[in-house]
């Protein structure tokens, strides 16, 4: 028996160490036990707790705080956007060989990629909180495996990436992702801004809000690019870890089929005379 807690002991301790003691130093990343235990909690409030709590309460009035909330989603998504053209990675991006092992990266330039993406998992456990609000105002309904599953991920494979095999490449879906993101809380921010009465909010929607559809297609096409991008870095023989490839490229096949079927099934057509439930 001590055998096998030893064994799981040093196991757990080389699970332990990352990629590099500067980054394990960082707060949440020294092991994986807060990260767990924050997507943990996550989890038990949003599927469990949370509605059972809410269950004869009425919804909580949040429209200031969703105003500010998602303000500030769209100007850090803007600054991440923006990032790039300040700190030299998109130079890096245009110069760089990649038959070539990546030793052109500045010790620089590599320690600024990477306190970039620990500031952008701080940012996905951040937006852990739009699932909450759900909850909090009784939008039950829009808790859907989609947007739980694809806030999990993120908070959990982010961390993977920066503990375990950060680089440069994957920087590029971060900013990507921060670029869809700043249409995505931009109609979020418009809908928190309008009216509450059921009449106005309607004319509200059908002046400001009538582009929804195209913001699902946009984070239908951001998925698409990003499969076209490791495809384009794995054809030039660039020095991308296979785990980091194929966790990537699973995970967007899934969230496209996620999102084609939430495409299909909310602005399909329905045939005329079909049955509503």
């Amino acid at each position: 028996m001590s055998n096998y807690v030893e064994r799981i002991s040093v196991q757990y301790r080389n699970f332990s160490k990352g990629a590099d003691p500067v980054i394990d130093a960082w707060p949440l990343m020294q092991t994986p036990t807060p990260i767990l235990t924050i997507t943990g909690l996550y989890l038990l409030f949003v599927l469990w707790i949370g509605p059972r709590w809410m269950e004869r309460r009425k919804p909580f009035e949040m429209k200031y705080t969703l105003i500010v909330y998602n303000a500030s989603q769209v100007v850090i998504s803007t600054a991440f956007c923006l990032a790039p053209f300040f700190t030299g990675l998109f130079a890096q991006y245009m110069s760089m060989s990649c038959g070539e092992p990546m030793t052109g990266v500045s010790k620089e330039l590599q320690l600024t990629v990477w306190t970039g993406a620990w500031v952008y998992l701080m940012l996905k456990i951040f937006e852990l909180l739009d699932t909450v609000f759900f909850v909090l105002r009784k939008k039950q309904n829009q808790v859907s495996f989609l947007h739980v599953y694809h806030h999990t991920i993120m908070v959990l494979f982010t961390w993977f990436y920066l503990k375990y095999i950060p680089g440069t490449q994957a920087a590029f879906i971060g900013v990507l992702n921060s670029f869809v993101h700043i249409f995505m809380y931009t109609y979020y921010l418009l809908a928190a801004l309008g009216p509450q009465t059921p009449l106005e909010k309607r004319l509200w929607d059908q002046k400001y809000l009538f582009w929804k559809r195209y913001l699902t297609t946009l984070q239908l096409l951001q998925f698409g690019i990003m499969l076209c991008y490791f495809v384009l870095i794995n054809s030039m023989q660039c020095q991308v870890p296979r785990a980091l490839t194929y966790f990537f490229v699973s995970n967007i096949t899934i969230f496209l089929f996620l999102f084609i079927n939430f495409y299909r099934k909310a602005y399909r057509k329905r045939p005329v005379g079909a049955k509503v439930d």
